[in-house]
């Protein structure tokens, strides 16, 4: 009986035991094992966590430093956008705008010798910076001198099937056709320049292919008798009369009468919010800076496509202006202008003297363009009135000198336009044509890459620009097909310009 308790208790305390080797266990599998620290400090110490997790967090700091030193190294060899550029200064944002939202949706009628060059170019810098679709010609120009038609643009497959922001190549205006490519708050805006100034600018670039022009021995000679050289049947021969009333789409050669030149400005501020004027550059681009709700930077503008007014060798020193370049050489090539049996004639600077008088002939010649330029000319300066005499010098001012700084950074020659032999890179020389050279700039050297790249946008002609924004087009805006058009359309020897 003895034995049989015996054997029993013995029997329960191994039970016991394998019980506390069970519980045991499954807290080692639970918790791991306890380490002596623990044991020692109780509940107020801190637990230090499996060595692989120490590992895995050294390594995550070497990593992060490496890279923090590998950024450092790039940032100063310009590979990576350095935080502080000079286009990245607060200055480049210049006065404040208030609570305006900055426009995407802009057409510029681009007319003739404006000055229209330089604003086209702070469209193309904006609209690439920001990622924005342009609507570019099929060719060079959109259709001109004919009127716009929706299928000169590139891309174009019905009225607001694609979204377009900015359009300001060459056209002759045609509301309807513009407002099938361009969204419905589209801000339209374009610029003037007064008459006699125009004319002769327009007689200097377009005597090769303006039959009016080249049959006149002078610009005073054309303004003492402009209807003895003058046939509107002749191709070309808009040039020559009422320029800017042919660009907004309006009849040129028609007989000047007060009602008819008041309607036509009627229409015209219908659709254009904005009138800019050659002669009032800087102020015109406050005013545009204003009305776009853009950054101080976006409105800084070197002068694009100027001449010298002479010749080398002429006895005068070259100067900057805003005249741009005339009718593409290949173009008037093309159409016998200027060379004869395969050798390109000597060809003689046109005499562009004006006297008072002939001034007064030349505004008369083109009443309808005078009464225009004179009916934005009071507008324009109701928007400065209305904008605040005071603020717009202290807008002037500081535009001023943030294009005296950035010539100094981006530009060689003291920040001077020069001959475009001098241009060592052939990417940066405007075409030319004629007798008169245009004028380009050379970039300093040394720059950082991202300096660079804003400096170049600000330089580039007008035709380079093109052609680069073609292929941005390409590659951000893939079409999988051609869209077919209409018949293709004749154009002009002029088409080939730029101004």
């Amino acid at each position: 009986m003895h034995r049989g308790l015996a054997a029993a208790a013995a029997a329960a305390a191994d039970s016991s035991r394998s019980r506390s080797r069970r519980s045991r266990r499954r807290r080692r599998r639970t918790t791991g094992p306890v380490p002596p620290l623990w044991r020692m400090c109780g509940l107020g110490c801190y637990r230090p966590g499996p060595v692989w997790l120490w590992k895995a967090l050294l390594v995550f700091v070497a990593v992060a430093f490496v890279g923090q030193l590998m950024g450092l190294i790039f940032n100063k060899s310009s590979i990576q956008p350095q935080a502080n550029t000079l286009f990245a200064a607060p200055e480049s944002q210049g006065f404040p705008l208030g609570s305006c939202r900055p426009r995407s949706h802009i057409m510029f009628l681009k007319t003739h010798k404006t000055a229209g060059s330089t604003v086209l170019n702070v469209l193309n810098r904006f609209g690439e910076e920001h990622g924005l679709r342009f609507a570019l010609p099929v060719g060079y120009q959109l259709g001109y001198p004919l009127l716009f038609n929706a299928h000169r643009v590139k891309g174009y497959q019905g009225p607001r099937i694609v979204e377009f922001h900015i359009m300001g190549n060459h056209m002759r205006f045609h509301k309807p056709e513009v407002e099938k490519v361009m969204p419905e708050d589209t801000f339209y805006f374009s610029i003037l320049r007064e008459p006699a100034a125009l004319g002769e600018s327009a007689f200097s670039y377009y005597k090769g292919v303006a039959p009016a022009f080249r049959r006149a021995k002078s610009l005073g000679d054309f303004a003492d008798n402009p209807r003895k050289y003058y046939d509107p049947r002749l191709r070309n021969n808009h040039y020559a009369r009422n320029l800017l009333w042919f660009d907004f789409g309006m009849d040129h050669n028609a007989n000047f009468s007060v009602s008819l030149a008041r309607n036509g400005v009627a229409m015209i501020r219908k659709t254009f919010k904005l009138m800019l004027l050659t002669e009032y550059f800087d102020e015109s681009m406050v005013l545009l800076r204003h009305a776009l709700c853009w950054p101080l930077d976006s409105v800084v503008t070197f002068s694009l496509n100027a001449r010298q007014q002479k010749p080398p060798g002429s006895g005068a020193a070259a100067s900057n202006s805003w005249m741009d370049k005339a009718a593409a050489a290949a173009v008037a090539a093309a159409a016998g202008v200027g060379v004869r049996g395969g050798r390109p004639l000597v060809r003689v600077p046109p005499d562009l003297s004006l006297t008072p008088v002939q001034r007064d002939k030349l505004r008369e010649w083109n009443a309808l363009d005078w009464y225009l330029y004179l009916a934005f000319n009071q507008s324009f300066w109701e928007d400065v009135r209305r904008f605040g005499h005071e603020r717009m010098d202290q807008e002037l001012a500081l535009l001023r000198a943030r294009r005296d700084k950035l010539a100094k950074v981006c530009l060689r020659n003291g920040g001077k336009a020069v001959e475009p032999q001098r241009i060592k890179d052939k990417t940066l020389r405007p075409f030319q044509s004629g007798v008169l050279k245009i004028l380009g700039y050379e970039l300093q050297p040394g720059l950082d890459n991202i300096t660079t790249e804003a400096c170049l946008r600000m330089i580039r002609p007008e035709i380079q620009y093109k052609n680069i924004l073609d292929v941005l087009d390409a590659k951000q805006f893939p079409r999988p097909q051609a869209i077919s058009g209409p018949p293709k359309m004749m154009v002009s020897a002029g088409e080939g310009h730029v101004g």
